[in-house]
């Protein structure tokens, strides 16, 4: 029933697209997110549903869509010439058949980042594809919150729609994720327009937002935790009353901590004991290798090149001994780790050029957001009123996925790349607007001085 469910959805969505060809793109997105061929098991895992959305929301665009508009960004390029260096890495792979494997899936997800914001030119547009992603991922969070809620979480023991510790499915990523779209889900509550923005509109985003700060909770992701907290200091800079939203987010901490289970805490107090913890001895250990990996290898290693690592390390244990606590080391040895970090993801398989690609496509887009964000803030007229407020979600969310990919290989997160692709598509759309008024201005600056010139009034 449920894969029926599933492919009648998929099915539905491509039927609707026929009439509004941009509904194939969020048909790609939904796909691209829940990834409904890995949950069902014959109609929606026979068909190449991936591949058909991704096909139909270009033919889509392309015969339907007014290409004048068009503009081809900085970050575009960026994301067009990191591709191109992708694909240039995968010729001398260390690893050719595993990089391979990655490449199958990266390519689809950096095109999709440079074609969205080609199809996302007004306001209703961006605000669906916000809508989709959101509602989409919050399918797998409020799953995941129930779970957690009634005491079915616990570090690798989450089970979500597929066993399948991969993209959004990844309990860290999944924690990282479902922070930051947090502040895409109090944009839409405020300033929705497909969903008005009433009292049922609102409770429903709420308890969503509920479900996501449950999830670094049941996945016991200390990258979740980060995550939380760097959310928590970001939305000081929007509230108006700044004592009691701190002295609110105090309070629902506190009240939450009866409710923690035991090996929450005691997963969370390895944040402060990285020495003594193997997980994060080994993370620095991959590190320390991937920076001497990329002194011999600059321009990186391919796809998967941290399956090349090997080294051994010694790290104190404590163990009780007649009543007392004794610390002795041991030797650790360790071999094809995975990075844990986008950052050395990037350098071990990018080298140095890609890990500046990478840094400058965030880097770029986090200034465009807070230029957007400061030049729209104090608009008046009631169709300004949303941009600023967007860009500041974006902006926010960006953040929090560079913080938690401190901590996790997602670099080419899908999810993210797509926010990345609403980041660029909404820069676009200011500047067209903002490019009309100062033409505007101008013209009007023009009929003024000729009309004191010659002493008539010009003509309209």
């Amino acid at each position: 029933m449920l894969d029926l469910a599933l492919f009648l959805t998929v099915f539905g969505m491509l039927l609707l697209g026929l009439r509004r060809p941009f509904l194939w793109v969020l048909t790609y997105i939904y796909i691209d997110i829940l990834a409904p061929q890995k949950i069902g098991w014959s109609l929606t895992a026979m068909l190449p549903i991936s591949l058909i959305a991704f096909l139909l929301a270009f033919t889509g665009w392309i015969i339907s869509d007014r290409k004048a508009d068009t503009r081809f960004t900085l970050r575009q390029a960026i994301l067009a010439i990191l591709l191109c260096y992708c694909f240039m890495t995968l010729q001398w792979a260390e690893f050719p058949v595993s990089a391979l494997e990655k490449w199958g899936w990266v390519w689809k997800a950096l095109v999709f980042a440079i074609f969205l914001p080609f199809t996302l030119t007004t306001r209703l547009r961006m605000e669906a594809t916000a809508l989709i992603m959101v509602l989409t991922a919050g399918a797998i969070i409020i799953s995941a919150g129930m779970k957690t809620l009634f005491g079915g979480g616990g570090y690798g023991d989450l089970y979500l729609f597929v066993n399948d510790n991969s993209n959004i499915y990844e309990s860290s990523t999944l924690a990282t994720v479902a922070v930051a779209i947090i502040p895409l889900v109090l944009w839409l509550t405020r300033h929705g327009s497909v969903f008005p923005p009433d009292w049922k509109t609102k409770t429903f985003a709420y308890l969503l937002i509920f479900a996501c700060l449950l999830i670094p909770i049941g996945t016991e992701a200390r990258t979740g935790l980060l995550c939380i907290a760097t959310l928590a200091i970001l939305m000081l800079r929007d509230v108006k009353r700044r004592l009691t939203y701190l002295l609110g987010a105090a309070a629902l901490g506190v009240m939450a901590l009866p409710f923690l289970p035991a090996s929450y805490y005691e997963r969370m107090a390895t944040l402060g004991s990285v020495q003594s913890d193997q997980s994060a001895s080994t993370r620095m250990q991959v590190w320390e290798w991937t920076i001497d990996y990329a002194k011999a290898r600059p321009l990186g290693g391919g796809f998967d090149a941290y399956r090349a690592n090997s080294f051994s390390y010694r790290m104190p244990v404590a163990r009780e001994e007649a009543g007392t606590t004794v610390i002795e080391t041991r030797e650790v040895t360790e071999q094809g780790r995975a990075y844990h970090s986008s950052y050395f993801e990037m350098l071990g398989e990018q080298g140095w050029p890609g890990l500046f690609l990478w840094l400058a496509l965030h880097l770029v887009g986090l200034i465009q957001m807070e230029r957007i964000r400061r030049r729209w803030r104090d608009r008046e007229l009631a169709d300004e009123q949303w941009q600023a407020p967007l860009a500041s979600a974006l902006q926010f969310a960006n953040i929090v996925y560079l913080v938690g990919a401190a901590f996790q290989g997602i670099a080419y997160q899908p999810f993210i790349l797509l926010l990345i692709g609403l980041q660029i598509a909404l820069h676009t759309y200011c500047r067209k607007l903002d490019s009309a008024y100062v033409d505007e201005t101008r013209k009007a600056a023009r009929s003024a001085r000729r009309e004191a010139a010659t002493g008539k009034p010009a003509m309209p």
